[in-house]
């Protein structure tokens, strides 16, 4: 397994464990924003809570929870270590740069982005994954079943502004991280054709625009009460 780790060690292997935890984490963000996108419903929280329920209870689901967080310690770590190599490999800046024309700003400030993302992720684990999984929730009845009211609990934390603020803060910082991420974790595992990479681009600049506009849209519609 020498080479395995070698593999894993050199900056290719860690571009391509980047590339592959990127994949995972776009894929869990349709999952995730397909569900909680459920609120938009507006039947108080009915069918949002049977979606969480569901979430929250099926056993396949749980263990892929586990990976999911395996694959998001990994990609920042990754990220870290990518992120060092590189200001190993130069440690003194060039005098002046190309900027913005050989590259977006978001693309050179994946790191401050990661960053705020990851502030904000640390956030909403407090809000809503730490009570519904470790602390416990309120429950409703939900077809002769007991479960937990998540959605009361988003009235609760979105009715304050500073928490509306910060959300959409850090889903905008999430959109930005998308713009470059989305392409590049294709890139990364070598999957970079002519004929291909504009239409990933282009997945990749509408995925990057429509998921995080869906997750602001939830806190702030919340707290202006237009979903009840």
């Amino acid at each position: 397994m020498n080479w395995f780790t070698a593999f894993l060690k050199s900056s290719i292997g860690r571009k391509v464990v980047m590339g592959l935890t990127g994949i995972f984490l776009i894929v869990f963000l349709v999952v995730h924003c397909g569900v909680n996108a459920c609120i938009f419903v507006n039947d108080n929280g009915e069918t949002f809570n049977k979606a969480a329920h569901f979430m929250g209870s099926n056993f396949f689901i749980r263990v892929a929870e586990i990976g999911l967080f395996a694959g998001i310690l990994l990609h920042i770590v990754q990220g870290l270590l990518l992120w060092a190599d590189k200001s190993k490999r130069r440690p003194v800046g060039y005098n002046k740069t190309a900027g913005s024309v050989t590259s977006t700003w978001y693309s050179r400030s994946m790191g401050l982005l990661g960053t705020l993302i990851l502030l904000f992720l640390i956030l909403h684990l407090k809000h809503f994954w730490v009570p519904s999984r470790i602390t416990g929730l309120g429950e409703v009845m939900y077809e002769q079943e007991k479960v937990l009211n998540l959605y009361s609990e988003m009235k609760r934390v979105f009715s304050e502004l500073w928490v509306v603020v910060v959300y959409v803060l850090g889903v905008i910082s999430l959109g930005y991280h998308l713009m470059h991420g989305f392409q590049s974790a294709f890139q990364s595992l070598g999957w970079n054709h002519p004929k291909y990479t504009p239409l990933i681009k282009s997945l990749g600049f509408g995925f990057s625009i429509l998921v995080p506009l869906i997750f602001a849209a939830m806190p702030l519609l919340m707290y202006l009460e237009i979903i009840n």
